[in-house]
């Protein structure tokens, strides 16, 4: 697992320091729908899913649901990560201080710096916190964490395609949220690699 967590804080290093150059510019052109309205309204539908409009009232059910079952530790867990992972997020933004694309590529409003994407970092945490916490039997934890890389994956993508974030922003957040979650877990002795291994009967409640 320290790997794990070494490779995500070296990969949001060195979207860091090499963001913003040529290379991440082509990927910003290549993947931008400006071109495509109808790729750009989906993209704009699919972003939302990591806007706290609907990341919100998700942790809110998530918190209830948990909180129905007794399992408070596993709420703190939840309410901790999404929280303080959106905090971080945001002193991320205000110590790196880019700038995002252009003002007359964005096809949906965009406030705040660029790095890392807070949509990218907050949908990650969020769906997989939930994934990984609301589930009791292995298998349908299994199903909900791979909904949640791909929600996560989708949402960073819209943010290129909508052209308010470089790609290297994404990767960030993506890589800052999946660290935040991880470490958070781990250090609260959340059993992580049961996940990748299912069995037949119901986890202890976290």
């Amino acid at each position: 697992m320290n790997v794990v967590l070494a490779a995500l804080a070296l990969a949001w290093a060195v979207m860091l320091l090499f963001g913003g150059m040529e290379f991440d510019r082509g990927l910003l052109l290549f993947f931008y729908a400006g071109e495509e309205p109808r790729l750009a309204a989906i993209a704009a539908v699919v972003t939302e899913l990591g806007g706290w409009r609907v990341l919100l009232p998700a942790t809110g059910l998530g918190l209830v649901w948990l909180a129905l079952r007794r399992q408070w530790r596993a709420a703190f867990l939840l309410a901790a990560i999404t929280l303080g992972g959106r905090l971080l997020a945001m002193l991320q933004k205000d110590v790196a201080g880019r700038l995002r694309p252009e003002d007359e590529r964005h096809l949906v409003a965009a406030q705040s710096f660029a790095f890392p994407s807070g949509h990218a970092a907050n949908a990650t945490l969020v769906w997989l916190c939930l994934a990984l916490l609301l589930p009791r039997m292995p298998r349908a934890r299994l199903l909900a964490i791979w909904a949640a890389v791909w929600l996560a994956l989708l949402v960073g993508l819209s943010r290129v395609m909508l052209g308010v974030h470089w790609p290297s922003d994404v990767i960030a957040g993506w890589a800052f949220g999946l660290f935040w979650a991880v470490l958070i877990l781990r250090l609260a002795g959340h059993p992580l690699g049961e996940e990748l291994s299912p069995s037949e009967t119901p986890p202890k409640d976290c």
